[in-house]
């Protein structure tokens, strides 16, 4: 790895903090990767917010491995003491927003791209996606962009691992519960409550276990997170109690076999927001994985989504960075974070890829 590449990277990610991409409003950061990407001798692709590359000797008959992270970023934290979208560097920190999630990842895989991207024998083709809507599971990110492209074999989905190997991740399915009684006048004994109905449902929620365990991402996980009725008087009993149940979902089940077991179980009416966010694992027999197992990265379970969930194929989150420091006030990545990002991915390509 060349100093000006991660030179180069630095100054990018400066530029992407600077310029504000809050999901659906990325067209600016979108702009930006593409000017970058071009001022180096990389032709890109753009659809909406999402823009691609490939590498330059792209051959159809071999494989096509993606590198993939977002570019776009959550609402500011207000809790934050800095300007989020000033660049800053102090003890050796790079603050703003999106520096960690996933800005770091994305400017490693970019700079990683640019290493590979002229070589002539690589054994798998290499392309490059900066995409959209990520943060908010949007349907105008990589989900739209994955149509448009070549087929594809596997994928390095960027998102803060520390470099570690998310081998698996798991799926995310919100539920939308309706419990129904009767109204009724509150100092009569009349009516049927609909929040009492709601809560034995919702104490199911909170004590049922399923009987299978994932080995990487242990059980599936419920946890209700809202409740509303229509009263708006203290002496009504409430006819409809409306709650919401966050699943989510392990590799051990489909997003099928949790739901019939869970309409099966509670009284209330169950409706799913979607059922796009699916649990996902790359076998620890797969190249990639095998080449970060080689260089001594650790794998493990993910309990949190990202855009690996709407790719169906095989994909490694794997990125530079703490998940825990997502959507935090006064983000930040480490400085060093990017250096070893970015060999971390050189390094990780080289085994499988070949080339330089």
């Amino acid at each position: 790895m060349s100093q000006q590449l991660f030179e180069d990277s630095i100054a990018l990610l400066k530029a992407l903090i600077s310029t504000p991409s809050i999901s659906k409003e990325e067209d600016k950061t979108a702009g930006l990767i593409q000017e970058f990407l071009e001022s180096h001798g990389i032709p890109t692709h753009r659809k909406g917010n999402n823009v691609w590359a490939f590498n330059r000797y792209f051959d159809p008959v071999k494989p096509t491995i993606l590198l993939n992270a977002h570019h776009d970023t959550v609402k500011p934290n207000p809790q934050y003491t800095r300007d989020p979208f000033v660049p800053m560097v102090a003890d050796g920190k790079l603050f703003g927003l999106g520096s960690n999630d996933a800005g770091g990842c994305l400017v490693s895989l970019i700079g990683a791209f640019r290493h590979f991207f002229a070589s002539a024998d690589l054994r798998y083709n290499l392309l490059l996606a900066a995409t959209a809507e990520e943060e908010i599971s949007g349907k105008n990110g990589v989900e739209a962009l994955l149509p448009l492209l070549p087929k594809l074999d596997s994928a390095i989905v960027g998102e803060p691992t520390k470099m570690d190997l998310a081998v698996a991740e798991k799926g995310l399915m919100v539920l939308d519960g309706v419990a129904h009684g009767k109204a009724g006048h509150a100092a009569r004994e009349e009516g049927e409550n609909a929040l009492y109905k709601a809560l034995e449902d919702i104490a199911w929620f909170k004590n049922y276990r399923f009987p299978q365990e994932s080995v990487w991402l242990g059980p599936v996980k419920m946890s209700v997170t809202a409740m509303e009725t229509e009263n708006k008087a203290h002496n009504v009993v409430p006819a409809i109690c409306r709650y919401t149940v966050d699943v989510r979902v392990t590799d051990a089940y489909t997003h099928e076999e949790v739901l019939q077991t869970i309409r099966a179980h509670v009284s209330s009416e169950v409706t799913p927001r979607s059922m796009r966010m699916r649990a996902t694992r790359i076998e620890e027999t797969h190249p990639l994985v095998q080449a970060g197992l080689s260089l001594g990265r650790k794998p493990y379970g993910s309990p949190t989504s990202s855009d690996k969930a709407l790719m169906p194929f095989p994909a490694l989150k794997c990125g530079p960075g703490d998940s825990a420091r997502s959507h935090t006030a006064d983000e930040f990545i480490f400085v060093d974070e990017i250096r070893t990002g970015l060999q971390g991915y050189i390094d990780l390509l080289q085994k499988v890829v070949g080339g330089l």
